[in-house]
């Protein structure tokens, strides 16, 4: 294995050590797909990015990005987080847009700064497609909750805006807090016949001053519970437009994940409706932690 430069960045956290972990790996076109895989099972993180070269191609960067189980085509937070590596440690001109080529389609990113000077990086997300609904009592047995923990008023149902999720409403806050994967129903009823995919469970009660609080899991991916995952909450945000959720064709919200796992995090989700589909964004901090050279 040659030597290649990696960060390790912070994704939707407001100081270090919370939001959600990621290794960015430099120069990666020199290393395989198992070494790919290998060093992101050796991270322990939901995910990890490598970038395969310093220079564009099409006017984005080719990145790839695993989880402990593949490759995938679109994560959230490992489009954030590297695209904070490239335009702070690749590029010598900080750009506040640039663009991403990942299994998806090409991904912009932006930076955005608040009044204080306080960045935070944007990605707009691919249009979401809406697909099959389920039954509320089977995202209950799936959770390990009771029926009636489960919001009838609004579908469960399966969306995607590059990695499928399945969208789960939830009454109350003591709800999300007690779910858990029920291993049976959740691989017998819903993976093998369906196909791997993420689970959001949220609702309206909130810890801190915010909109929502989520939690998502990816059991089939080998990532039990992820502390804050801007994919899934890129199809939260379209199912709150599509379904009249916060009775809006235009949201701007703040949703809150990982505090079960005592990473707090902090998502901000915009989706508008337009005449061809729903427009995606999803927003938040990136906090550099480390960085090294994988040996």
């Amino acid at each position: 294995m040659t030597d290649n430069p990696f960060h390790v960045v912070d994704v939707f956290a407001r100081e270090r050590y919370a939001g959600n972990q990621l290794a960015v790996v430099h120069d990666a076109a020199s290393l395989t797909d198992e070494e790919m895989l290998d060093i992101t099972r050796e991270t322990n993180f939901s995910e990890a990015t490598f970038i395969d070269s310093p220079e564009t191609r099409d006017g984005g960067y080719d990145v790839r990005i695993f989880d402990p189980a593949e490759e995938i085509p679109f994560a959230g937070h490992p489009t954030l987080g590297t695209a904070f590596v490239i335009r702070e440690f690749v590029r010598d001109d900080r750009p506040d847009e640039l663009t991403l080529n990942l299994g998806v389609d090409q991904i912009p990113v932006h930076v955005e700064r608040d009044e204080d000077g306080t960045e935070s990086f944007w990605m707009h997300q691919i249009p979401p497609t809406f697909e099959r609904t389920f039954d509320h009592a089977l995202a209950a047995r799936v959770l390990s909750l009771d029926e009636e923990d489960v919001d009838t008023e609004f579908p469960v149902q399966l969306v995607s805006t590059g990695l499928p999720t399945l969208v789960v409403p939830l009454r109350s806050l003591d709800a999300v807090r007690r779910a858990e994967t029920n291993h049976e129903p959740y691989y017998e009823d819903l993976i093998e016949p369906h196909g791997n995919m993420n689970v959001v469970l949220f609702a309206p009660e909130t810890e801190a001053d915010n909109d929502l609080h989520a939690r998502v899991f990816a059991d089939c991916a080998g990532v039990p519970e992820d502390p804050a995952t801007g994919s899934s909450n890129g199809c939260l945000a379209a199912y709150l437009v599509e379904h009249g959720y916060f009775d809006s064709d235009d949201i701007d919200v703040r949703v809150e994940q990982g505090y079960e796992m005592g990473r707090p995090s902090l998502l901000h989700l915009r989706a508008s409706r337009t005449d061809e589909n729903i427009d995606v964004r999803v927003g938040g901090r990136v906090i550099p932690v480390a960085e090294g050279t994988l040996l």
